[in-house]
């Protein structure tokens, strides 16, 4: 039988095949030994046409071993691209307090609802824009995380400590004294060497298990204890509560109520990560650039992983020392404490399938869950019990929601007005801006309200001395 002679074949012909670049000079190099070796063009077409079927099946050697290896990172490549591909239309999900709810909010959540890793989402009736993922969503995916998803300030959480002393058992002046000697605010700060708190999560073993963390921790160790800048703060106010629960009598208690969150380190982790993240999807679309994910089988996703849970214990270290302080300044041990993170994914069973859950700017609720639900510095927060409703993951809003952004209200809110709404409800403000307005948020109430089927309210905190960061122009 004639043959053909491999001498014959060129790279266009085996562009024919589907070869494109580098794969086409390794095909022509092994055509050339299969030729040397005795085989017509036919017979070396067929078998060049069975390595780009199936690469794996020639990677343990022979002469197609380094074609087959270029083809199947071809097809590696080929396969993360498509998957960096956005749902047409984005799967369906629950919306509570829609009428209360920006139209950029739902478009962000639209996006996060088309990622490939996408499972199912909630969004919050305190939802407003935020980077990535809107404040207030709640997102369900699978084997796969999303530092955006999480946000910038990880594990950004709230406590509240109820006191043994009467609810008018401190005066203004005394309140006033206590935050502006025991708290700290503000970018960078930290309290005197001579003073700072220590916490057993600054001894933890994880801190050396990555660099980042080895970096960070010296800049961690000297801001615990304090708050950030923008809503967190530390107030002195009143918790009422209607009937017996808590393990407490119905009335009326003097209690501390903090919003704080994990300071530079945790938004330096956020940054790394997402980085990380977006090089790893460099063909993402662009609107969902900032929701690039890490997959959990991987090492960064598992890096990320422990950073963020060391976070979010970080945070919460950092209330425990506020309220120790106050606490001891005032020769009182706390009655009840209630805390709650709501910037930080979980893994949790969804529909039977384990799924990671992302909440930012949403408080966990599960059946029987106690959680804090804030207003204003100027309007009540709220103790709440979790319903466990399964179609917002479990999850409540993280507080009132903003209806202003900070330009907005700084540019748009008189002083006087800011000024008079604190002195109709009784409150004392140390630092705070217009940004922080309480007319910059959406009103606590209508909140609560569209949530009823996520949550059951136990008890009213009413905040009377309150301290934050200075904002762009003092109240």
């Amino acid at each position: 039988m004639g043959r053909r002679q491999a001498k014959d074949m060129n790279g266009k012909q085996i562009t024919k095949l589907g070869f494109e670049k580098k794969a086409i000079a390794l095909a022509l190099t092994a055509a050339t030994a299969r030729e040397r070796a005795g085989l017509g063009r036919d017979d070396i077409l067929s078998e060049l046409y069975a390595v780009k079927d199936n690469p794996e099946a020639y990677l343990s050697g022979g002469v197609y071993a380094d074609l087959a290896r270029e083809l199947a990172a071809q097809n590696a490549k080929n396969r993360a691209r498509q998957g960096e591909a956005l749902r047409p239309t984005p799967l369906p999900y629950r919306i509570w307090g829609e009428d209360l709810i920006e139209p950029g909010a739902t478009a962000q959540m639209d996006v996060a609802m088309r990622l490939p890793i996408s499972r199912t989402g909630a969004l919050m009736p305190d939802a407003h824009v935020g980077y990535g993922l809107p404040i207030g969503g709640v997102l369900a995916t699978e084997d796969a995380v999303i530092p955006y998803g999480v946000g910038v300030d990880i594990g950004c959480s709230m406590m509240l400590s109820v006191l043994p002393l009467a609810a008018n058992g401190l005066s203004t002046d005394e309140a006033r004294a206590l935050l502006l000697k025991h708290t700290r605010f503000g970018a960078g700060v930290s309290f005197e060497k001579n003073v700072r708190g220590d916490h057993e999560v600054l001894h933890e073993e994880t801190w050396r298990e990555q660099s980042i963390l080895r970096h960070l921790y010296d800049k961690a160790a000297e801001q615990i204890g304090t708050s950030g800048s923008g809503n967190h703060f530390v107030e002195f106010g009143t918790f009422s509560l209607g009937q017996a629960d808590l393990d407490l009598e119905a009335g009326e208690y003097l209690a501390v109520l903090s919003h704080s969150g994990s300071r530079g380190f945790g938004a330096q982790v956020a940054n790394h990560y997402t980085k990380t993240a977006q090089d790893l999807h460099p063909n993402l679309d662009p609107a969902a650039r900032k929701l690039a994910w890490l997959p959990l089988d991987t090492e960064a996703g598992q890096g990320y992983w422990q950073a963020m849970n060391l976070a979010g214990r970080y945070a919460l270290a950092n209330h425990d020392l506020i309220h120790a302080r106050l606490a001891r300044a005032l020769g009182v041990k706390p009655l009840v404490q209630v805390s709650n993170s709501h910037n930080l994914a979980w893994k949790q069973l969804v529909g039977g399938e384990e799924r990671i859950v992302h909440r930012k700017g949403a408080t966990p609720a599960e059946a029987g869950q106690l959680g804090l639900i804030p207003g204003s510095m100027a309007d009540p927060g709220f103790v709440v019990r979790g319903r466990g409703n399964a179609e917002a993951l479990a999850s409540a809003s993280h507080g009132a929601g903003r209806q202003l952004g900070r330009k907005a209200a700084a540019n748009t809110l008189a002083k006087r007005d800011v000024q008079a709404y604190l002195r109709e409800r009784g409150i004392t403000l140390i630092g705070g801006g217009i940004d922080e307005a309480p007319q910059a948020y959406k009103r606590i109430e209508q909140v609560i309200a569209r949530q009823s089927d996520l949550v059951d309210v136990v008890g009213q905190f009413t905040p009377r001395v309150v301290r934050m960061d200075t904002g762009s122009e003092d109240v």
